[in-house]
């Protein structure tokens, strides 16, 4: 069956099907910053796998001027690299899209489908009798076929010239083969196939200032900016490159110019219980201290994380989700880490969680619960995943108040305890459930306390008489109610016309259901939408709930876990609330979320009025 062949200026997606260790990344990176250097907005998704070199890869990149930063789902253009997922790679080109590949090795019909445009280059033929290195061959095919495709897709070759002069600045034995490998891809593809296929990339002033980073990245730079000194962690994916940007921007950041001495300390830890050990006691001997790690890791924490909480000690962890239970998908994302992490430890505990949405969020709010942490003197958790952590997502740009003054809560002073002022390291004096604390040797004779995991008295002495218990027991929940005062609130996006159903979501959901919100209303089915920043829950998600019928709430993990603290904690009836899942590890599409709301809708005679009524 003949399809016609999509046709489309810049909104479409291209995946790339490659194997790992075949120095395709970069490669494939370069063909996004060219689109992006040409204006026109991208979101690109590398899906890796955890195991060793030779398993399949696939990077993901979505063209969109209109600036729809989620997955769209579906492919338009298959660069089809790796014959082990050839079936699987074919099988996912829309009707009517592209399929290029390696065309030196002659392919039966039956390999094909009769609904897409096929693009053949014999790119293993033309690296052989370009090159003799085995490695060359390989490295610089991926770079051919970029430039293949920028004739195939009407790109700017001279953008894609330009980030390779940049990419291997002073490095002319590798500058000139990278260009000349690009410009043969293209001036093959301009000979002997037809240019431009129906997928055209146009230059576009869509970009704005917005900039271009990983949100580990981010996160690690609102650390050095939001006063973390000390940094233990131990490797875990996706979260270690949170440590090592931190390595680099403190290296840049926090070197004293004049003795050229360190003003920071990072230690790879033994294990992951032994870095948040070191951030535990950083952060009682008054540093501003914190942790990188992943949902097995959360586990492997658990005890500290606990001390943490019962002795009131600031702690920063950022937990880069991924899949589990167990190992899981280690190199795959989810939103599954939020129970074990709200109520992490054993015994009566809850901790304060913020939920990003992006990589200046990731960078807002890791500064913010360096903040929240000292303020609190708890565990505070900033709650990213795999899709923020560790691909590179457009983002307003990042900023920073350098008269912003640190948010150290309420320590007592030298000059307080000579003065005789009162102090009960877990005296509460004015309501709020926050106490005082003192720096080690603040004072020679006044101010030490035991710090303890075990139960105490309001001035620190041990007991294990049952009201002392309850007493501080009753005291940390006050302070987890003040909590709800500081951290940030959520987010409403209404709904063009009035709504009757109204969806929660949080953290990297955001861009997909930004543009499944706008689908949605173009059937018109309208939704107020809520996003949600931050746990404790504040009031308004409450009243959220209370004015819709219904409520979608859109998790990535099996369990409804957020829809289950919104049970449990805000007190909210389970008949009002309606789970949306995604949980395969991949990120959530846009696709994914209408078909799910529109099917609910449907299911409830809920039938698409005209634009100027509610649904």
């Amino acid at each position: 069956m003949k399809v016609k062949p999509i046709q489309a200026v810049n909104d479409f997606v291209v995946k790339f099907a490659n194997v790992n260790g075949s120095g395709s990344a970069s490669a494939n990176e370069l063909f996004a910053r060219a689109i992006l250097r040409m204006g026109v907005p991208v979101s690109p998704r590398n899906i890796f796998p955890s195991n060793i070199q030779g398993l399949p890869t696939w990077y993901e990149v979505r063209v969109t001027e209109r600036g729809w930063l989620g997955r769209r789902g579906g492919v338009d253009l298959m660069v089809a690299m790796n014959p082990q997922t050839w079936n699987q790679d074919l099988a996912e080109i829309e009707p009517g899209g592209y399929l290029f590949y390696d065309s030196t090795r002659t392919l039966p019909a039956s390999k094909f489908r009769d609904d897409i445009k096929v693009l053949g280059i014999p790119l293993t033929d033309i690296c052989n009798a370009t090159y003799e290195d085995s490695r060359q061959r390989q490295l610089f095919k991926n770079i051919i076929y970029v430039g293949a495709l920028a004739a195939l897709l009407d790109m700017d070759a001279g953008a894609i010239a330009e980030l390779i002069g940049e990419q291997y600045k002073g490095k002319e034995k590798l500058l000139k083969p990278n260009l000349n490998a690009m410009q043969m891809g293209r001036d093959y593809a301009l000979a002997h196939l037809k240019c431009p296929i129906g997928l055209r990339i146009k230059k576009a002033d869509a970009v704005g200032n917005r900039i271009f980073m990983e949100g580990n990245s981010a996160a690690a730079l609102g650390a050095v900016y939001g006063g973390a000194t000390v940094c233990a962690w131990y490797p875990i994916t996706p979260s270690s490159s949170v440590a090592e940007a931190f390595e680099r921007h403190c290296k840049r950041l926090r070197v004293d110019e004049a003795s050229g001495k360190n003003k920071f300390a990072i230690v790879q830890a033994e294990d992951e219980l032994a870095s948040i050990g070191i951030v535990t006691g950083a952060g009682w001997n008054g540093a501003r201290a914190f942790t990188a790690t992943s949902g097995p890791g959360i586990s492997l924490m658990s005890e500290f994380i606990g001390l943490a909480y019962f002795a009131e000690i600031p702690a920063t962890i950022i937990n880069v989700q991924r899949g589990g239970p167990s190992t899981g998908m280690p190199t795959r994302t989810q939103q599954a880490d939020i129970l074990s992490t709200a109520y992490a430890s054993h015994g009566d505990t809850k901790h304060v969680l913020l939920f990003p949405e992006d990589p200046k969020e990731c960078f807002d709010f890791t500064a913010q619960a360096l903040d929240l942490a000292d303020r609190l003197q708890t565990p505070v958790f900033v709650m990213t995943d795999l899709d923020i952590g560790m691909n590179t997502r457009l983002c307003e740009p990042l900023e920073w108040d350098d008269a912003r003054v640190y948010d150290r809560g309420k320590v007592m002073s030298a000059a307080e305890l000579q003065a005789g002022k009162d102090f009960g390291r877990y005296l509460d004096v004015d309501g709020d459930g926050i106490t005082y604390r003192t720096y080690p040797g603040t004072h020679p004779t006044r101010g030490a306390y035991f710090t303890r995991g075990t139960t105490k008295d309001r001035y620190a002495r041990y007991s294990e008489a049952g009201p002392d218990y309850v007493d501080n027991m009753q005291r940390l929940l006050k302070k987890f109610e003040t909590a709800k005062s500081l951290v940030p609130k959520p987010l409403l996006t209404a709904a063009r016309h009035p709504a009757r159903f109204g969806v929660i979501y949080f953290g990297s959901t955001s861009p997909a259901m930004a543009e499944a919100l706008d689908l949605l209303a173009a059937q018109g089915i309208y939704v107020n939408a809520l996003r949600v920043r931050a746990f404790p829950f504040q009031d308004e998600i409450a009243d959220f709930v209370a004015a819709h019928s219904k409520v979608f709430v859109v998790e990535q993990n099996r369990d409804a876990q957020l829809k289950t603290m919104l049970v449990n904690e805000a007190h909210i009836n389970p008949a009002s609330l309606i789970s949306v899942l995604h949980y395969d590890g991949t990120p959530i599409t846009a696709r994914f979320i209408v078909r799910e709301i529109a099917a609910v809708a449907a299911a409830l005679n809920v039938r698409p009025l005209k634009k100027d009524k509610a649904a």
